[in-house]
């Protein structure tokens, strides 16, 4: 009986039985109901929902009641529990849910829930038929989570042991069997009965009367397994897991510890007897991939019991398998280069704990030490430890640190067994730690497990920079998390020293505790927290403070007490620390630092960083109590602080607002549920609670429902894309949080149980309605939205939470849109269209609507009724787009583009609730196969250009140029020019732009869907008979990926389709079926077999598509299996790519042998392969470097594309520090090397060559290129430097790498120099740069210049690396500095190489703060000269000399000022040089420095812009503008300047800027120049008529279509010159007007697309706001956000130029514009895309409908205010005059709109438009003040009637409203009288 009849059957009991009381039949129809819907579900959370509820409801039946029900009744529930269980036999959670509920039977009736069981159990064990994966997967879930079925088990065992053995033959002659689930789960069920039945299975192993034939079968084939009959890594491991388990069921220990021996005899690889009790199997080892070896260690570590492990192979008492059989194994295994790397560490580490768990046995046997400090056993762990701590293979670093930890665990017991104090291996190991670079992943990893047995303090005097490397490690990504491990281990072992150790005395407050941690670590955090390097900051605050405060609460005093939140940094910090206190510790914040808490706080929210709000926000909303109800104060400063956030331009900050807001809401909810929960007092002292928890409960719903209504105001058309996304993520903050929807998707998050009470009260309270028909209509509009983001977060939220069908006129009007957009030629309408159909198919009715999709298509019944219509409608309008493009491709191309509807096919197939197989039926599935087939060759033969012919039948790949010719060639004929024409344009026309897109946005589809449509069948069909897909037609799919990938050269095309033929592949190999999963490896030898032949196509860009094909198909391969393709694969790429050219090879065709490269290239790139190509690197990047060497530039370029793609892959993660440079990588040389060792002979060889031949006499100074030089010394400089080589094995590199500092090539001198560092171990730093130094000759000796400059070079290098700490000189060093002093020589004249002279100062500066001050001064002395009578003529490097003396000289303040004195005589080349390290920065450090070089500038200006040069005046002009500002352009300083020429500069500056002179970068540091120069004059007069020039320069430049660099000039103008300048025009007339152009160009860049150049206008607002604030220190501004920079500005306006002219014109300037008739005119005209693409907005960031409200309230004070001037009155009168008809006219308009109560596509295509919400905005706005100045003037009272007017626009707004437009709450309260009018 299958479960549905049993379902009926006891449904139908329930109803006819009147006998059971009525609460048990509602219980058990509510029981069956949940085990309905658990079948039904196919989402595993889903399922252990209902079974969980279906647990609770069973278990409220009485069992007397249950007894009550009768037999025959629990006998049917029974059968139906363990039918439901079979069901669900591969889900071991939801099995032992439904084993619960038979357990609670069993309580009842025991034997008929075992007899039912046993009869189960019997149909699988007792069947004639072999076994199924059906059968070993209920087998395995009776074993495993089943009671009943467990002692069933035990009586069938032998029987299931004999259908087990049955099996395993069948399996293993079967290839695809083998390697296959089958295997698997065989050996799993085999497993389980070793395990869980060892009584019953132990006498068939170990007694020789019970010896089991079937056990034996077993066996055999397990060990076949093991050694290499099947495939499947994970397969074999788990065979070697069942025999040790079975060796394990030995009672006799001797007896199990000599079958573990001879199971050992694998190491061998020569076939023997294995003997396990009285079993005797043969074993012949097949393969020597060590996974044998490494299956049967793992499996004897994982299960045998101690006395096994410790039983000797002979009778000698002190040799143990644990320690002689396995540890062997074991370091053999951890040796070798395997794939299988990460198993051997998780055997070593498994190895380590047995040990551990044996450790007192071993002591007991050898009465010795385990590991004495010199033992072999020691110093083997170590080494292989040490070795594979930088593994490049996942995993294997963090086993090797697992253990690591373990040795030092078992040293430590050895040590404390045998008294030994003196613990040298801990000494010996820090001091090994501390000399790896910090760069070192390993070093961070290693000190925390040594922290415990060496203390604190010790480790901290003896490695004092351990805090300077743990904030380098903060800096870094890669190293941050062991950077903060160690410092939470460092203070957690602190804490426990100051509590427990022996200098504790008497009673420790937490107070003393933290006074102790700051001591060590305040000034570490303080740095760190304070940091500029934003990466530091962030990590800090992320990792080091919450585990601070949970270690030392105390802590958050001294961190406060240090910070001054006006200061640079603090603001930051000191919002984290509070931030991080309080979630740790659950205290309020608030009482810390008394009443300056929320004023501190108010300041954090209001910044302009970023970092900063989000740090203030979370001190907000985080609390350790989710019950904790927010306070007052803190709603209404997030009611105040959500809206000014919303339009971040951070995705980062977007993300974690959300988070903070849901945490939040999260807070409140919860506090609001335990309000309702709490008891009512019935004293009256009570009541005064009472009320008060309504208040909290009021306050918190109506804080939800605010905020669930804020974000529609921002989702119409024309807001910017952050706004909106930002209202979506708080939207759905409150709908996930405050709404009762369950989410199957998510383990943790789901609405409590309650949550229906809360919503309910909010209900009655008129409150929380998240679902209406507007907001429905609001959230469908952004459907259309231009982003994908934002159409996909919509309609996650229509289909998640909103009910689950629309109402039938939106259904309507949303099937004809649908319609229509997925036939438009632009893919962003088409993939809207394509979304919209999905969200309705998924939104509809159950029933199928066949008139209102098809009248003419009938539907045959079934159960996924309304998808199946759906997809029969689209392929019907999928063959009428091919038929289309079949008669005019044109036609097709603008009108039925093909794309769109393959897309909506993809999106509502494949996501179909029942599942594809359910929806499709053979005949429909070989229809859509066949439209795909077809489509692709007609796209392809178009591109071909020939429509006609099957494109499949063309081999030849078409190039660019001929499927450009084709295309046109397409137009020309079905446009009916009967000729193309003949003038070339570079530009493609819009139709050859439409066939173009339409072909390979199609073929890019086609690959997609039919990749994913295979996956899903393939899946889904449980038996080869229920497949819908035959061989046959998996064969025409994979046609269809062939043509495509093979003959499109479209690389969007190409990537898309390689997408769904991964997806492909990997089905079809996961397929049980042997044809069927052979089909990839076809695919695969086809391609290997184009690769290899000659083709006759032009030269193709990285293969096109061939690589992609190939990848595609290794990609696909089971990572668990040994990858046979990817194998095969690359050993004939490698032989392809080896074979020599032809003799006659062209270079403009391509070569099988580049071709070969190019996909050996996209094999190492791969992200699918992972790790799998590392065993293939050495050969690999042997081969790229031969082939460097290549005379066919195509295979040199391909050869190089794949070293580099190889390097990146093979050395790691790149070092993102600073401190580690661009190139540095974290592996080091001996890592990377004992990994690859193949590489090191090869790349040694190639360098030694390399150096012979600059030996060779005859060769100096001549150009001899080797083209593998520079790749190799790139590869060795990138490795980590500074780790010591203990095998000294790489010294052999030095050589070659000294000798290649005579090399003629500028850039291999170079990377020589670097790779030396590299290759160097830090104890030869000093012996190679005594050797070096040594080696730079005298003056009057003939040198190699080429040679002495390497030799720089490299001793620059070392040093660098050598000098890194501020220790005193060695002796060695003093010996370099003496030899450096003797060749000062090298910086005069006297040497000729401007080159070697710059190098040689190079290193002087690095030895700068040892040298003696004489040489400095006679050096500086020399270059004083130099730089006075500089050599004439062409020089190469002399501009790089130059540069190198001003940096030298410039270190110092006395030769700086001596060289900026003599400027204006020294050539132009000096001066660009010297006024170039002005503008880096350089000369801000000394205040009298900076004075020098300001006038030294100020006095040559006008000769530097009379300067032919258009660098030099850009790079003088922007020295000036660093030095004027102290670099920082906020902190402006207007000291008046006396140059009398300064008015003809400025004059110059502006005219040039007027006239728009020189290009942007001149223009834009002109304008900074002539702000700054503004301030600086003392004329007023001049001063006024130059400052209204600049006021129109502003004015032009603000514009958004200007250049981005001019605008951000703008803004710095604004900042670092006008608000002094303003400052000092105080008391003149022409001020306020000044002021007022000067607001509103304020205000357009605070809306500018850029954000920097919004930020520089905050900066402008925050500067204006520090002047009027006065008496504030200069040094500690406040720089506001932008959002509040905004309505500040306003204010400013308003308050100081409100009855200026002009006032009112710059507030409506900044309001959109009105004409809502020709939006509305424009709106029904747009039937569809005239064009392709459509062109953006100058400013898409600009938002008109928000800045409506922000100007709003301003008009109406200035209504306000008019009666207070006469003119302002007059002003304001004569717009209204001149606007009310207007206005009043789109009023009319909007009244004629008449949105009804049913949706239409013209109000739909109106809710679309991105003009009309702005355009009513604006009206609305003009409309509510014209209101204004109507009630307060009587003067213009005749323009309309003031009541009617105000009651339409009422009605007006309420009606729109209700159809789907939201407007923000300014407009929306005016308009309702709520503002003053």
């Amino acid at each position: 009986m299958s479960f549905e009849n049993l379902i009926t059957s006891l449904q139908d009991c329930v109803i006819a039985d009147h006998q059971d009381p009525e609460h048990v039949r509602q219980t058990l129809t509510r029981f069956y109901d949940k085990l309905s819907e658990s079948s039904r579900s196919g989402v595993k959370r889903c399922k252990e929902r209902c079974l969980d509820e279906a647990v609770q409801l069973l278990r409220q039946i009485p069992e007397l009641q249950l007894r009550g029900l009768g037999d025959t009744y629990l006998l049917l529930l029974v059968r139906l529990l363990l039918s439901l269980q079979l069901k669900m036999a591969s889900l071991s959670t939801p099995c032992r849910k439904v084993d619960q509920m038979l357990q609670h039977l069993a309580k009842v009736d025991h034997q008929l829930v075992f007899r039912e069981t046993l009869n189960s159990l019997h149909s699988i064990v007792h069947s004639d038929q072999i076994l199924s994966l059906e059968d070993l997967q209920r087998a395995s879930m009776f074993l495993e989570d089943s009671v009943a079925g467990r002692d069933v088990c035990c009586e069938s065992c032998v029987s299931m042991l004999t259908k087990v053995s049955e099996l395993f033959p069948v399996v293993l002659q079967n290839e695809s069997l083998r390697d296959g689930q089958l295997c698997y789960v065989a050996v799993k069920v085999c497993l389980q009965i070793f395990q869980l039945l060892s009584s019953e299975v132990a006498p068939l192993v170990w007694k020789e009367d019970q010896r089991s034939s079937p056990v034996q079968k077993i066996l055999q084939a397990l060990l076949g397994i093991i050694l290499g009959q099947c495939c499947n890594r994970d397969t074999r491991l788990l065979a070697g897991t069942a025999v040790a388990m079975l060796i394990n069921t030995a009672s006799d220990s001797r007896a199990g510890g000599a079958a573990a021996w001879s199971l050992l005899q694998v190491i061998h690889r020569e076939p023997w007897l294995l003997t396990v009790g009285v079993l005797q199997v043969e074993c012949s080892p097949t393969g020597k991939d060590g996974v044998d070896q490494l299956a049967i260690s793992r499996g004897l570590l994982t299960c045998c019991r101690p006395h096994i492990l410790l039983c000797s192979r002979d009778d000698s008492t002190k040799r143990s398998l644990l320690l002689d059989g396995l540890f062997p194994v074991v370091y053999e295994l951890s040796e070798q280069k395997l794939d299988c790397h990460y198993f051997a560490f998780e055997v070593l580490t498994l190895w380590l704990k047995r040990v551990k768990d044996c450790l007192g046995d071993l002591w007991k046997m050898t009465d010795a030490r385990f590991l004495p400090d010199n033992s072999s056993l020691l110093k083997q762990l170590n080494h292989v430890i040490w070795t594979n701590a930088e593994s490049p293979v996942e995993g294997v670093p963090e086993f090797a640190s697992s253990a690591f930890v373990l040795l030092l665990n078992l040293y430590d017991m050895d040590c404390k067994q045998f008294c030994d104090a003196e613990r040298t291996f801990h000494s010996t190991l820090l001091q090994r730690i501390m000399k790896l670079p910090w760069e070192a992943k390993a070093k961070y990893h290693h000190l925390c497990a040594l922290l415990p047995y060496l203390g604190v303090d010790l480790v901290m005097d003896q490695y004092g920079a351990i805090r300077c490397h743990i904030l380098k490690c903060l800096s870094t990504n890669r190293l941050s998390p062991c950077g903060s491990e160690l410092y939470k281990r460092m203070i957690q072992q602190q804490r426990r020293e100051l509590c427990s150790g022996p200098r504790k005395t008497g009673s420790v407050t937490e107070l003393d505790l933290a006074a102790r941690w700051a001591n060590h670590w305040q000034r570490v955090i303080y740095d760190a927290l304070t940091s500029d390097v934003t990466l530091l900051q962030s990590n800090s605050a992320t990792h080091l403070l919450p585990c601070t405060f949970q270690v030392f609460p105390s802590a958050v005093e001294y961190l406060l007490a240090s910070l001054d939140p006006h200061a640079p940094g603090h603001l930051h910090a000191w919002a984290c620390i509070l931030s991080s206190y309080r979630a740790v510790t659950g205290r309020s914040p608030w009482s810390l630092q008394g009443g300056s808490t929320f004023q501190t706080l108010q300041l954090a929210l209001g910044a302009a960083d970023d970092k900063i709000r989000l740090a203030a926000l979370n001190l907000l909303c985080c609390s350790p109590k989710t019950k904790e109800s927010p306070t007052m104060e803190e709603i209404t400063i997030m009611k105040k602080l959500i809206p000014q956030n919303l339009n971040s331009e951070s995705s980062p900050f977007r993300q974690h607002f959300q988070a903070g807001v849901k945490r939040f809401v999260a807070r409140i909810r919860d506090s609001c549920l335990a309000l309702m929960r709490a008891p009512k007092g019935k004293k009256k002292e009570d009541a005064a609670i009472v009320e008060t928890m309504q208040d909290m409960l009021k306050q918190g719903i109506g804080f939800v429902d605010w905020l669930g209504e804020l974000p529609y105001s921002y989702l119409a058309p024309g807001h910017s894309y952050q706004r909106k996304k930002t209202a979506l993520l708080l939207l759905s903050a409150v709908l996930e949080t405050c709404t009762d929807t369950w989410r199957p998707d998510k383990k943790k998050g789901q609405p409590p149980a309650n949550m229906g009470t809360l919503i309910n009260r909010a209900r009655q309270r008129g409150q929380w309605d998240f679902f209406s028909r507007t907001k429905q209509l609001v959230l469908i509009s952004c459907l259309e939205d231009s982003t994908n983001e934002i159409r996909e977060l919509s309609a996650g939220l229509l289909l998640r939470f909103f009910p689950p069908s629309f109402p039938n006129d939106i259904t309507e009007v949303l099937n004809m849109r649908s319609k229509q957009l997925v036939c438009s030629p632009r893919v962003q309408e088409a993939q809207m269209g394509a979304l919209m159909m999905k969200v309705l198919l998924l939104k509809s009715g159950d029933e199928c609507e066949n008139n209102r999709l098809d009248s003419n298509l009938t539907v045959s019944s079934g159960r996924n009724m309304k998808t199946s219509c759906l997809v029969r409608v689209l392929v019907k309008e999928l063959e009428q787009h091919y038929q289309t493009a079949k008669v005019n491709m044109m036609l097709a191309a603008r009108t039925k583009p093909i794309h769109g509807v393959l897309s909506a096919l993809q999106s509502c197939l494949l996501e179909a609730p029942d599942g594809v197989c359910v929806t499709l039926d053979r005949s429909v599935t070989a229809e859509v196969l066949g439209l795909l087939e077809n489509i692709s060759l007609l796209l392809l033969g178009v591109l071909q250009g020939d429509c006609d012919a099957s494109a499949a039948e063309k081999d030849t790949l078409p190039s660019f140029c001929d499927m450009g010719n084709a295309i046109n060639s397409l137009i020309s004929q079905e446009c009916g020019d009967g000729q193309v024409d003949g003038e070339e344009c570079v530009l493609l026309s819009e139709e050859h732009s439409l066939v173009l897109t339409c072909c390979w946005v199609s073929l890019k589809e086609i690959g997609i869907f039919l990749g994913s449509l295979v996956e899903k069948i393939l899946t889904e069909a449980k038996q080869p008979s229920e497949c819908l897909l035959t061989k046959q037609d998996l064969m025409r799919a994979s046609k269809v990926f062939k043509n495509i990938l093979l003959k499109c050269r479209h690389w969007g095309a190409v990537e898309g389709c390689s997408f769904g033929f991964t997806k492909f592949c990997a089905s079809l190999l996961s397929s049980s079926d042997p044809e069927i999963n052979n089909i990839p490896a076809q695919m695969l030898k086809l391609g290997l077999q184009v690769v290899q032949c000659p083709r006759s196509t032009s030269v193709t860009r990285r293969a096109a598509g061939l690589p992609m094909l190939i990848l595609c198909v290794v990609s696909a391969e089971e990572a668990s299996k040994a990858r046979p393709l990817l194998a095969l694969c690359v050993q004939t790429l490698l032989e392809t790519a080896k074979t020599p050219l032809n003799e006659n090879w062209d270079q403009t065709l391509d070569l099988p042998q580049v071709c070969a490269v190019h996909t050996l290239q996209a094999l190492v790139r791969g992200a699918g392969l992972g790790v799998a190509v590392l065993q293939f690197a050495p050969a690999v990047a042997m081969l790229s470097l031969t082939l460097i060497s290549s005379p066919c530039w195509a295979m040199r370029n391909a050869a190089l594309q794949l070293y580099s793609s190889l390097c990146s892959r093979i050395l790691g993660q790149r070092s993102s520090s600073e401190e580690a440079g661009p190139t540095q990588h974290s592996m080091s040389p001996p890592a990377f090397f004992f990994h690859y060792p193949a590489l090191q002979p090869f790349l040694l060889g190639e360098l030694r060559g390399a150096s012979q031949d600059l030996q060779h006499p005859s060769n100096k100074a001549k150009l001899h290129l080797q083209p593998s030089l520079y790749p190799i010394l790139t590869l060795l400089a990138q490795l980590q430097p500074g780790v010591q080589d203990s095998t000294e094995t790489l010294s052999d590199f030095l050589p070659p790498l000294l000798q290649l500092s005579a090399s003629p090539i500028y850039s291999v001198r170079v990377m020589a120099s670097k790779a030396l560092v590299a290759m160097t171990s830090p104890s030869e730093y000093m012996n190679i740069l005594i050797s070096l130094t040594a080696q730079v000759p005298g003056p009057q000796e003939n040198c190699c210049h080429n040679h002495l400059h390497g030799q720089l070079l490299q001793i620059k290098a070392i040093l660098e690396r050598a000098l890194c700490t501020d220790s005193a000189p060695s002796d060695e060093l003093c010996q370099v500095l003496t030899r450096m002093y003797a060749s000062q020589w090298l910086a005069t004249e006297t040497q000729r190489c401007p080159l070697v002279r710059a190098a040689y100062l190079a290193v002087v500066h690095s030895l700068r703060r040892h040298c003696s001050e004489d040489f400095l001064s006679q050096l500086s002395d020399a270059l004083i000269h130099n730089l006075q009578n500089p050599q004439q003529g062409l020089q190469v490097g002399l501009s790089a000399f130059h540069q190198q003396a001003i940096h030298f000289l410039c270190a110092d303040l006395k030769w700086t000022c001596k060289i900026w004195e003599m400027f204006s005589a020294t050539s132009l080349d000096i001066r660009l040089s010297m006024v170039t390290w002005v503008q880096d920065g350089r000369a801000l450090k000394q205040t009298v420095l900076k004075e020098v070089i300001q006038k030294v500038l100020h006095s040559n200006l006008q000769k530097a812009l009379l300067s032919h040069s258009v660098e030099y005046r850009t790079t003088y002009l922007a020295a000036l503008v660093v030095v004027m500002t102290d670099g920082d352009s906020v902190l402006p300083h207007s000291t008046p300047l006396a140059e009398p020429f300064l008015p003809e500069c400025l004059d110059l500056l502006l005219t040039n800027l007027e006239d728009q002179r020189g290009g942007p970068e001149f223009l834009s540091q002109a304008l900074r120049a002539a702000s700054l120069l503004l301030s600086r004059l003392s004329d007023s007069s001049a001063k006024m008529s130059m400052l209204q020039r600049c006021c129109g320069i502003l004015e032009r430049q603000r514009a958004p279509d200007t250049p981005e660099v001019l605008r951000m000039a703008c803004g710095e103008a604004l900042c670092v010159a006008i608000v002094p300048l303003l400052s000092s025009l105080s008391d003149s007339n022409t001020l306020p007007a000044i002021m007022i152009r000067l607001i509103s160009t304020g205000l357009y860049l605070l809306q500018d697309q850029s954000q920097q150049v919004r930020q520089k206008a905050a900066c402008f607002a925050s500067l204006l706001h520090l002047t009027r604030g006065g008496g504030q220190n200069q040094r500690s501004i406040y720089l506001m956000q932008v959002n509040q920079a905004l309505p500040f500005l306003l204010d400013l306006l308003l308050e100081e130029c409100w009855d200026t002219p002009g006032t009112l014109e710059v507030l409506l300037s900044h309001l959109p514009q009105t004409d809502l008739r020709s939006v509305l005119k424009e709106a029904s005209a747009a039937g569809g895309c005239s064009s392709l693409y459509e062109q953006d907005e100058a400013n898409v960031f600009a938002e008109p409908s928000v800045m409506s409200a922000h100007v709003l309230p301003y008009l109406l004070q200035m209504a306000e205010k008019s009666s207070q001037s006469s003119s302002v009155a007059q002003s304001l009168n004569r717009w209204a005059e001149e606007s009310a008809a207007q206005v009043l006219d789109n009023l009319a308009a909007c009244k004629q709109l008449h949105p009804g109560e049913t949706l239409t596509p013209s109000w739909l295509a109106l809710l679309m438009d991105p003009h009309l919400h702005s355009t009513l905005c604006g009206l609305f706005t003009r409309a509510v003040f014209l209101l204004r100045l109507l009630k307060s003037s009587d003067v213009i009272k005749h323009l309309c009637d003031l009541s009617s007017m105000h009651m339409s626009l009422q009605e007006i707004c309420g009606l729109l409203c209700q159809n789907g437009i939201f407007f923000p709450s300014a407009l929306t309260s005016a308009v309702a009288g709520e503002l003053p009018l």
